[in-house]
């Protein structure tokens, strides 16, 4: 009990206590796979384009009551209303000891996580959270407790803790009457009441999900309806960049801060090698005509 308590004194001025619904992100699916085969789907149910830099996924491994060493990922891009952002594990080396993110769900990824430790090496016991300005706005699983049984149940007599897995090699999808996220790190968590079990390795519906916050298509001709992602920014020199959108991107072009084009390209991984440490200036030019302004950081 005490544990508890001290725990919900260090979380209580990062929880959102008054969420509207359909008026914040939430995770709308959860995949746990075999080796590295891990992802994170997240849905903007309001009517309005997000900015996800303000965002972070968390892991609080094994009972942790900080992410410090279960590790960070501080989203990238513009999210559009009613569309779904996928985060997956970044592990694409063949060789690893344990093992590697499987190509066909990498793919699916407007993001990838970068080496262990970090929110896509979850386990099914670890809690996950998406923060928004240090506060929790929707969490998987429950901070400080590590289940019992190795994954959160559907057993209310165990507290969620013992029976047959749902967190574990399984895939979650958030049910669609769902209409805003679990802010409230420290409750029971019983996966059983918001989201639909798959069995392991299902990741087909990544990328969209179907809400009762919105009903119908987005439409992409207008730029404020586009979501795009550039990621690693920062980046390092040497680090290949990539920008995706989901819309056609005709070209991109960027400028160094004096207004000089430095590259135009139709590729959708920008090599870093012969940039300069600085901040430029990205144009995406769409094939519809609407054109995506943002920035680059070369550290």
């Amino acid at each position: 009990m005490k544990k508890y308590l001290l725990l919900f004194s260090t979380l209580l001025s990062i929880s959102y206590l008054s969420a509207q619904d359909c008026s914040e992100l939430f995770f709308s699916e959860y995949v746990e796979g075999y080796g590295q085969d891990k992802a994170i789907e997240i849905y903007n149910p309001t009517s309005s384009t997000i900015d996800l830099s303000i965002y972070k996924v968390e892991r609080y491994s094994n009972g942790s009551t900080n992410s410090s060493g279960g590790g960070v990922t501080t989203l990238s891009g513009m999210l559009a209303s009613g569309d779904a952002f996928v985060l997956t594990n970044g592990d694409t080396d063949t060789s690893g000891q344990f093992g590697y993110c499987d190509p066909a769900l990498y793919i699916l990824g407007d993001m990838h996580t970068g080496p262990y430790p970090s929110p896509m090496h979850m386990n099914g016991d670890d809690a996950i959270v998406l923060s928004k300005d240090a506060s929790i706005i929707d969490v998987i699983g429950r901070v400080g407790e590590q289940p019992s049984s190795g994954a959160w149940t559907d057993d209310a007599a165990s507290g969620f803790q013992m029976g047959a897995w749902w967190t574990a090699q399984h895939t979650l999808v958030r049910k669609r009457t769902v209409l805003l996220g679990d802010n409230d790190g420290l409750n029971l968590f019983n996966p059983s009441l918001e989201w639909d079990s798959l069995v392991v390795g299902t990741w087909n519906n990544l990328g969209s999900h179907t809400c009762d916050c919105i009903d119908g298509s987005v439409d992409v001709n207008d730029v404020k309806e586009v979501s795009y992602a550039i990621f690693p920014n920062p980046a390092n020199i040497g680090d290949d960049i990539t920008i995706i959108a989901n819309a056609k991107i005709e070209n991109i072009e960027i400028f160094d801060i004096s207004g000089k084009n430095v590259l135009t390209t139709n590729a959708k991984k920008i090599k870093t090698e012969k940039f300069s440490i600085g901040t430029y200036i990205t144009l995406i030019n769409l094939s519809n005509g609407a054109v995506i302004e943002n920035k680059i950081i070369i550290q």
